[in-house]
């Protein structure tokens, strides 16, 4: 890796039930044998982390290393989108589809930090929105919903709160009145939800927008049309599989830009909530450095 000198390390030290710290100390371990002393890192929220990592960034590190989720590869991005630094991971959150997407080892911070030492860099796009970026998928429908249900609720913790968010707004969900500019051709459907991907997956390896390449140029914008109950249950376990692909409900649309409205959505990207709707989101080609 070229510039290992110059590495500043950013952590969510609470990431995977407090695996984040565990994870920068077997990181800082393995660097400082290779005899590589990065600048450590740790705001105490994510606002102050990402003023620690454009300052950084702003000093011209070679590589920002984040610890943690998709939401600190998420705020890693903010930092580095469009600018020289690269971005290294070392996962350590639940979901981790960002290290999915490079095949980084999920459960060992030491061999991920071995690729951040020994591994190529790639060039990637980014999905932006006005002054922000993602890079996995922006949910927009039923999945949102239950993500602000979840964040609403104090108990209980883990993935456990996501499943009975889940029960709870599949009790009472009904289809959205969604308006889609697709590359300037607008369409006006009723759908389950609108998923718009840079990459393939979300949700801890849920292939949504199967198919999506992080280096085409284009944003694939996924509609599940209006379905039963009981098929939205039965789908669901394929998206781990990407074979929902075939549902006679699903659509695909690979666009440069897209524009999504819907009355009360507020979308989620990289697992964090990005932003109401209407949302205007276009791809950002070769936007991003991995070193993976």
């Amino acid at each position: 890796m070229t510039g290992t000198g110059d590495i500043a390390l950013l952590t969510n030290p609470t990431a995977g039930k407090g695996r984040g710290a565990k994870a920068r100390d077997a990181a800082l371990a393995r660097l400082r044998e290779a005899g590589v002393m990065p600048r450590t890192l740790e705001g105490r929220d994510a606002d102050e982390s990402l003023d620690l990592a454009r300052r950084c960034v702003a000093d011209g590190v070679d590589t920002l290393v984040v610890v943690g989720g998709d939401g600190m590869a998420h705020l890693g991005v903010q930092a580095v989108a469009g600018t020289e630094t690269a971005l290294g991971m070392i996962p350590a959150g639940t979901g981790n589809d960002v290290a999915r997407y490079f095949d980084l080892p999920r459960k060992d911070p030491r061999a991920a930090t071995e690729r951040l030492l020994t591994g190529r860099r790639r060039r990637v796009d980014l999905a932006r929105s006005g002054a922000k970026h993602y890079l996995t998928v922006l949910a927009a429908g039923f999945d949102a919903i239950v993500n602000e249900r979840a964040n609403r609720m104090t108990w209980p913790k883990g993935q456990m709160r996501y499943n009975i968010a889940t029960l709870a707004e599949l009790r009472v969900f009904e289809p959205i009145p969604y308006t889609l500019d697709l590359d300037g051709e607008t369409r006006h459907l009723e759908a389950m939800l609108v998923a718009v991907g840079n990459g393939p997956s979300f949700g801890g390896g849920l292939r949504i927008t199967e198919g999506a390449l992080l280096d085409d140029g284009l944003l694939d914008v996924v509609v599940i049309r209006p379905m039963s109950k009981p098929g939205l249950i039965r789908t669901y376990p394929k998206l781990f599989k990407g074979t929902h692909v075939t549902h006679p409900a699903y659509e695909h649309h690979r666009v440069r830009s897209v524009t999504v409205a819907a009355p009360g959505i507020v979308s989620y990207a990289d697992g964090e909530r990005f932003g109401a709707l209407p949302l205007t989101v276009e791809c950002a080609p070769g936007a991003l450095t991995v070193v993976c």
